[in-house]
Parts: structure tokens; C-alpha cells; sequence
């Protein structure tokens, strides 16, 4: 099998990839349009007696995972979003797939340039929301984040497609496997993080419908979820600003050049540990500290975008 060959494979799988995450993306809507309000649900089921089926401890563990009983949730809804379900780990798996093939193509790890980084970073996005799902009941979060990675992997296949080819000789190290496959887990963390920290910034607030958030855990249990998240996401990205120091002491010589992607690397890093401190302390909000996780996300986006393509610095062949 020729490599141009193992590239257009890897074209397929992506585009299947998106048209399997698209339709998850349908049927989680379809889930949450018909779905019985959870909170309702805790309600009705705290007004059950303990001595008949456990009332109200079921109710207390529904309010931390946010899901409703069988019986609560339409036939209908709970078919759409067992399809759903299925259909996630499928797009997950194509994805992972799409660089499998992307790397054979060229004979090495396919994190060389921003196609394959948002690639890699949508696969790992929904391989977190996947997982997620068997701890706890997340099929409301499922719209949200198979939306986001819909929208990334568009962008990525029209704006930032590049055609399979060798890496630059600095990229050419035991490094890029190590640091780039760190930093792109972390982001993939940080997005479902950042989605589930707008959520609860939103549900706080009471913007919308009441209807709608009622389907939704309660925002203090959102906001406990996106720190959960944070919290995991953080020491890989510390790994990521580690290892890229040592890193460019092989390639270049020194450990800090004041490259412009070093310098928004490690704004990222103090953005999301002003988040942590902020949540740690007892004198700040719960929506400030939200609020800095999100500028944390805003900060990952400009690296990856208006730092790689408007700002010429040793990392300008990332693009």
C-alpha cells in the first residue's frame, strides 16, 4: 500500500469521522429536546418514602451525576441517545483512525502541523467525553461537545488542511511524540472542561429557558464536574511547558528563546493556575474562577491560531 494511498484513507476516515459525530450530535439534540427535566425528577422522587425502593437516597445520587431513572426518560429519548452513544466511540474511533493512517503516510507520529494537531485534539475531546460517560450519565453533555468537535474538524479540513509530508528538521526528535501528544490530551480535556464551565456560567445565571437547565444538573454540580476536569487537565499541561523547555534546549540551544509560542504556552499555564488558586480560595466566587478557567480556553485558541499563522517565531512551521 503506496503512501499517497494510506493518505487518502486517512481523508476518508476523517470525513466519515464527521458525518458519524455529525448525526451523534442530531440524536443527542433529539435526547435533550424530549428528555423529562432531571430536577423535576429529583423532586418527584425525594416525595418517595426511603423504605420503597430508596427515595431519597436515589435522589441524592442523581443530583450529583445528573441523570434521571429509566422510567422518567422517554422510550424515544432514550433510544436517541443510546444511538448517540454508540455513535461517539465510532467517530472517536475513525478519528483516531484518520491519524493512524495520517502517520503511515509519512512515516511518523501526525502531530507535525495545525491539521493534524486539531485532529488528534478532537479525537482526544471526544475520547474524554466517551470515558466520562462510563463514570456518570453525561448524554446531556453530549450536543455540546460533538458540536464543538463538528465545527473543529470542519475548520481544520478546509482552513487548515495541508497534504501529508515530512516534518522539519527540528521537529524530528523522541520529543514530538512525548510533549505534542501531552499538550494535545490536556487541550482535549480543557475543551470539555471549558464547555461544562460555560454551561454552569450559563445555568447560574437562569439564561434561557428554566425548562431547559432544569434538563441539565444543577450548576453547582456542573461547576464541581468542569473543576474535576480542570484539575487533570492542569499537571498535563505543566508536563507540556516542561518538556517543550527541554526540548528546545536540544534543538536550539536554550531553554527559553521568547518565542511566541513558548510565552503563550506558559500564559496558558499562569491563566489556568489563577483559576485553580481562584477556586482554592474562599473569598472568590465560584463564577470569577469560572470565568478565568474560560479565558484560560480563549488563550489555547489564540495560540493555536492567530500565534501560529501572525506572529513569526521558531514554531511558524506548526501552521
Amino acid at each position: 500500500m503506496t503512501n499517497e494511498m494510506l493518505a487518502q484513507y486517512a481523508n476518508y476516515a476523517l470525513a466519515s469521522a464527521a458525518l458519524v459525530i455529525t448525526v451523534a450530535m442530531l440524536c443527542y439534540a433529539l435526547y435533550l429536546a424530549q428528555a423529562v427535566p432531571v430536577r423535576e425528577a429529583e423532586v418527584a422522587d425525594a416525595k418517595v418514602p426511603a423504605t420503597v425502593g430508596g427515595g431519597a437516597s436515589a435522589a441524592t445520587d442523581e443530583s450529583e451525576g445528573g441523570e434521571a431513572g429509566p422510567a422518567e426518560t422517554p422510550a424515544r429519548a432514550r433510544k436517541a441517545a443510546g444511538i448517540a452513544g454508540s455513535l461517539s466511540w465510532l467517530g472517536a474511533g475513525l478519528l483516531l483512525l484518520s491519524s493512524v493512517f495520517r502517520g503511515l503516510a509519512v512515516d511518523r507520529f501526525p502531530l507535525g502541523n495545525l491539521f493534524e494537531f486539531s485532529v488528534v485534539g478532537a479525537f482526544f475531546a471526544m475520547a474524554v467525553f466517551c470515558v466520562a460517560g462510563l463514570r456518570r450519565d453525561v448524554r446531556w453533555l453530549g450536543v455540546f461537545v460533538t458540536a464543538f468537535v463538528t465545527l473543529l474538524l470542519m475548520i481544520a479540513s478546509t482552513a487548515w488542511y495541508v497534504e501529508a509530508d515530512e516534518l522539519v528538521p527540528s521537529l524530528k526528535s523522541y520529543w514530538l511524540p512525548i510533549h505534542v501528544s501531552v499538550a494535545t490530551l490536556s487541550v482535549g480535556i480543557f475543551v470539555v472542561g471549558a464547555i461544562v464551565s460555560a454551561l454552569y456560567l450559563l445555568s447560574d445565571r437562569g439564561i434561557g429557558s428554566e425548562r431547559f437547565w432544569r434538563k441539565l444538573p444543577a450548576a453547582p454540580a456542573l461547576e464541581k464536574f468542569s473543576y474535576s476536569l480542570h484539575i487533570i487537565a492542569f499537571p498535563l499541561w505543566t508536563f507540556t511547558l516542561i518538556a517543550g523547555a527541554i526540548w528546545a534546549r536540544e534543538a536550539w540551544g536554550a531553554y527559553w528563546n521568547w518565542d511566541p509560542k513558548e510565552v503563550w504556552t506558559f500564559v496558558i499555564w499562569t491563566v489556568y493556575a489563577a483559576y485553580l488558586h481562584a477556586r482554592a480560595t474562599k473569598n472568590t466566587s465560584r463564577r470569577t474562577a469560572n470565568w478565568i478557567a474560560l479565558a484560560g480556553f480563549a488563550c489555547i485558541v489564540i495560540n493555536y491560531t492567530v500565534v501560529n499563522f501572525y506572529f513569526i517565531g521558531q514554531h511558524s512551521y506548526a501552521q
